[in-house]
């Protein structure tokens, strides 16, 4: 009560630090993430306003808090960057009302308000939301700022352009998928034995950079970066982000020694897909997760732990939202068994 912090601080000091990951995102992937991040938030704004209305509460101080914001841009960072506006409309005006006010408003809600979102447009229209972009530097038709808000806006493409043209599978599907055909990581990433379909896609599109998919790795960098400065000025803590991180290396080396030709390596699971996002941003939610020192670690681990378990044998070749969910119906357990230490109060 005391400390020059508030929801709003905090908050603002969280979309501060997205900044340098959707630096990245735009220089490799286009203006979509624009669009995304400006539908996601208008739609939380006004979703928030209804909601604290039809409940009675004022909206000055529950709108200016951030919250709603914060939710809309992981959400928009979690959709394909062309998806149409009514899916990213449809997501945040979902973790919003069903998945933040129906259990109570901000501090009540046992989900993550955005991984719900994310997971029902995931189940409930695949083909918009398994719809990712290449890398510009290897698009058929980079898209301009105007174009791209076109076709997200109206579904109208340039002349001559078909849809299928302009996306791809992303590095951990493509990595996922043909596993499952029986080729090796290696093959797969030097473009062998593959289906010819595939083949030739990827020798016009190469979705695998150094460490983790191309483009990716940068993105997940920037998350990093930001990430760190957030623990640097105590918005979050160390353990979530480092056990989350640590639990999906460890399992991604253990496998990866054991079998290198049928897992990926703990570095392209670490710069793939969402997971910088998911550590330092969504499993952080202080609502939502752990509220000790040993149970974020648990919790943490957790996620890690299950991601990786999703990713090498489940459905959804990028698990972060799936993992970060079942972890959040294990926190009130982990909180009744490792609980803080009430000042003033010895641990018996």
């Amino acid at each position: 009560m005391h400390a020059p912090v508030s929801v709003t601080r905090v908050m603002l000091q969280v979309l501060l630090a997205m900044i340098p990951g959707l630096a990245a995102y735009i220089w490799f992937f286009g203006w979509g993430i624009v669009y995304n991040l400006l539908i996601a938030m208008t739609v939380a704004v006004v979703a928030e306003t209804v909601m604290l209305a039809l409940r009675g509460r004022p909206l000055r101080p529950y709108l200016l808090d951030g919250s709603a914001l914060v939710t809309a841009a992981l959400l928009a960072f979690a959709i394909p960057p062309l998806a149409p506006w009514w899916v990213t409309a449809i997501g945040s005006a979902f973790a919003i009302v069903v998945a933040k006010h129906l259990y109570g408003g901000l501090g009540y809600n046992p989900f993550n308000p955005a991984m719900v979102g994310y997971v029902m447009l995931l189940v409930s229209f695949p083909r918009e939301m398994t719809s990712w972009v290449p890398p510009l530097d290897f698009s058929v038709y980079p898209m301009s700022f105007l174009e791209a808000g076109r076709y997200i806006l109206t579904g109208q493409l340039p002349a001559g352009v078909t849809f299928d043209a302009l996306t791809e599978a992303t590095p951990l599907d493509t990595l996922k998928t043909n596993l499952g055909m029986g080729n090796t990581v290696a093959e797969i990433r030097a473009q062998l034995g593959l289906d010819e379909a595939t083949s030739r896609l990827l020798s016009v599109i190469p979705i695998f950079g150094a460490i983790g998919g191309k483009g990716w790795e940068w993105i997940a960098g920037g998350f990093l970066l930001g990430g760190l400065w957030l623990i640097h000025r105590r918005i979050i803590s160390w353990h979530i982000p480092l056990a989350m991180l640590g639990a999906l290396a460890i399992m991604a080396l253990l496998f990866y020694l054991i079998a290198p030709d049928r897992y990926a390596s703990p570095l392209f699971h670490l710069f793939s897909g969402a997971t910088m996002l998911g550590a330092f941003f969504i499993a952080t939610d202080p609502v939502t997760a752990a509220s000790s020192p040993m149970g974020r670690l648990i919790y943490g681990a957790g996620i890690g732990i299950l991601t990786y378990i999703i990713r090498a044998w489940g459905g959804y070749p990028d698990s972060i939202a799936f993992a970060v969910l079942l972890m959040n119906m294990a926190v009130p357990l982990i909180d009744h068994y490792f609980k803080p230490r009430v000042f003033g109060h010895d641990r018996d």
